[in-house]
């Protein structure tokens, strides 16, 4: 809400998507939304829908119906190159760096869409990933994969977006770099950025986040906040599709 009492737009607003892959309905329906500084994440197993909706989001696939809004624009039509300069950022599954490079050139292509002024910028990624100041001359495709992680997180904010997409953030990692790329995750939205997790993992998702979405065969079953979903019954069924 805003100061005068009126709702404020949400940043992110997907409404009555329909998304198909040549025949196959894909998504039905979809109504899913990130409020401003908002920590969502968005659950189910495979072939749930997830990717799929990730891909809507940024624009990589059209919906047939429905609309994507951003940050009070209409953004369906819209590239994605388009979605990314008006302020969304993707750490992609399995982090897809640019292994023949440096880290600090990885970084550096965070903020290809932007001009100077970007030393505070590195100072807050090295702030808080240590571990990527460190690594910041070794070639990326040398790095543990709890290290690519941060990499590709820290390549990401140097965009300054003002929503975050993670695709399966703890795919890959050991369950002590899980927990703590959890950790810095919610670190990066309590400075302000909003976050849309894309995860199969439900219980260290809800443990963070604001609200969720649970995704089953292209449908959302369940929704609510994060503290009602981790509690509630009928998660572990509607999250494996039975």
């Amino acid at each position: 809400m805003s100061g005068n009492g009126r709702a404020t737009a949400p940043l992110l607003r997907l409404s009555a998507i329909d998304t198909y892959y040549g025949p196959i309905h894909i998504l039905q329906g979809i109504e899913l939304q990130v409020d401003a500084g908002e920590l969502v994440c968005l659950l189910g197993g495979n072939a749930s829908g997830k990717s799929t909706t990730l891909k809507t989001i940024l624009g990589l696939v059209k919906p047939r119906r429905g609309n994507v809004e951003f940050d009070g624009e209409d953004v369906t039509g819209r590239s994605t190159s388009y979605r990314i300069r008006r302020g969304m950022a993707i750490v992609p599954e399995n982090r897809r760096l640019f292994a023949p490079m440096t880290v600090l050139e990885n970084l550096k292509m965070g903020a290809y869409l932007r001009a100077g002024g970007l030393r505070e910028d590195y100072e807050r990624v090295y702030t808080l990933f240590p571990r990527v100041y460190e690594r910041r001359d070794q070639l990326a495709g040398t790095l543990s994969g709890g290290e690519q992680q941060m990499v590709a997180m820290g390549r990401a904010l140097m965009s300054h977006p003002k929503l975050l997409l993670m695709d399966e953030p703890s795919m890959g990692l050991a369950p002590l770099l899980v927990e703590k790329s959890f950790e810095i995750i919610k670190q990066v939205n309590d400075e302000g950025v909003a976050v849309l997790v894309v995860e199969q993992n439900a219980n260290v998702s809800l443990s963070i986040a604001d609200r969720g979405y649970v995704l089953s065969t292209g449908r959302v079953v369940l929704e609510g906040p994060a503290a009602d979903l981790i509690v509630n019954d009928d998660l572990r069924k509607a999250y494996l599709g039975r």
